[in-house]
């Protein structure tokens, strides 16, 4: 979602560009989320925005507009289908948190995703391995899930929206142009203009 990207995002592209051997890893924020509302949402433009500052400085990382320029709720095996046509010759690598591979099952064609992407995991606090793999067992195509390990940091976007909501600072835990960024567009309640301070 990246509503705020935040530090975690950018350490957890940058392990699965190392550990998994990819040439780039792309943020794809989304347009219409299927499943949920998305709390204090900007809009999908400002979230795009903020992906495309917090990768600027990292040609190892990159942001796409392609749910975010596609009508209508954004599902992953859709997503993964218009990857495979434009790039036919990449090899398509969608990277979870672990809670999110659990859930899989409730996903719009599960099998798609997994037969359209190398699915790769990193583990969160509270889904391990075991249970990740329990949890999408008889799916075809889960036995080829990756898993790959990233250093642990308590920091998520529903963390730093708060902090904004309450006046707190946010520097360090989101890049300092998305930290401007916020305070300069007001979002999630921020009241000055640069949160980065």
């Amino acid at each position: 979602m990246f509503n705020p990207p935040h530090i975690g995002h950018l350490i957890c592209a940058q392990e699965a560009v190392v550990r998994l051997g990819l040439d780039v890893v792309v943020l794809m924020p989304v347009g219409e989320a299927p499943h949920r509302e998305i709390a204090a949402d900007p809009g999908a433009e400002a979230r795009l925005t903020m992906c495309e500052h917090a990768t600027s400085a990292d040609g190892r990382l990159a942001v796409s507009r392609v749910e975010v320029d596609r009508p209508g709720r954004s599902y992953t095996a859709d997503t993964l289908r218009e990857l495979s046509e434009r790039r036919a010759d990449d090899e398509l690598v969608l990277i979870l948190g672990g809670d999110e591979v659990a859930s899989l099952r409730s996903w719009h064609e599960p099998e798609a995703v997994l037969a359209l992407a190398t699915v790769a995991a990193v583990e969160r606090e509270g889904r391990r391995r075991g249970e990740i793999l329990e949890a999408v067992a008889g799916l075809p195509g889960a036995e080829a899930i990756e898993f790959f390990d990233m250093p642990r940091v308590d920091v998520s976007s529903s963390l730093v929206r708060g902090r904004v909501a309450a006046g707190l600072p946010i520097r360090y835990l989101v890049p300092e142009e998305v930290a401007n960024f916020i305070g300069a567009e007001s979002l999630y309640g921020a009241s000055t203009p640069v949160v980065a301070r």
